[in-house]
């Protein structure tokens, strides 16, 4: 395992444990067995280590615009849909100490935003995708694509938030409740 996998598990372990508020580079740093020089060797700051942590350690999250005109429809936005709930489950213990502190919001909002990453990227990919899908035909009527997209990642973040406060690492039966919620779209 090279020094940047280590430095990357030993993060998402401290941010898990932590929250990104209390975790700190020296503590990610000790807990790899590394300096804090090195773990700036690979990662500019501990926003470019928390997106590479969502990135590389939390599964789930995919782009799923890269099915546009492949497979059922209907699959892919349940697939998509039970990806968010995962995604969700593993990042929120991370992620939900940011707003804790309105200084802290703004600080991450800010640099996280200048990366080009942040929370309205797994709406957006849906929509593209809905939107993708709709050009081809292949979704009925002209439903609002946005709309739809935010109702499905909606509906992802509250289940991974409730299978969170349950102590669960993931949501129950995701599979089955993505179906439902893509179903009560309406829109396939």
């Amino acid at each position: 395992m090279t020094a940047r996998e280590t430095i990357l598990d030993a993060a998402a372990q401290v941010m898990r444990d932590r929250g990104i508020a209390r975790a700190t580079t020296k503590e990610i740093a000790r807990q790899a067995g590394y300096s804090e020089a090195l773990l700036y060797k690979h990662f500019a700051d501990k926003q470019d280590i928390y997106l590479s942590v969502l990135k590389e350690r939390v599964t789930g999250l995919s782009d799923p615009v890269a099915l546009v005109g492949s497979g059922d429809v209907r699959e892919n936005l349940v697939d998509a849909t039970v990806g968010l709930m995962e995604f969700y489950v593993g990042s929120f213990p991370m992620s939900a100490s940011i707003f804790s502190d309105v200084e802290l919001l703004v600080t991450w909002r800010k640099g996280i935003t200048a990366k080009g990453a942040g929370p309205h990227w797994p709406a957006r990919t849906i929509e593209r995708y809905l939107d993708g899908e709709l050009a081809l035909g292949r979704i009925p009527g002209e439903p609002d694509a946005y709309a739809a997209a935010a109702l499905l990642c909606g509906a992802a973040f509250q289940h991974a938030f409730l299978a969170c406060f349950d102590g669960l690492d993931a949501v129950p039966d995701a599979e089955a409740l993505a179906g439902r919620l893509v179903d009560a779209l309406a829109i396939i």
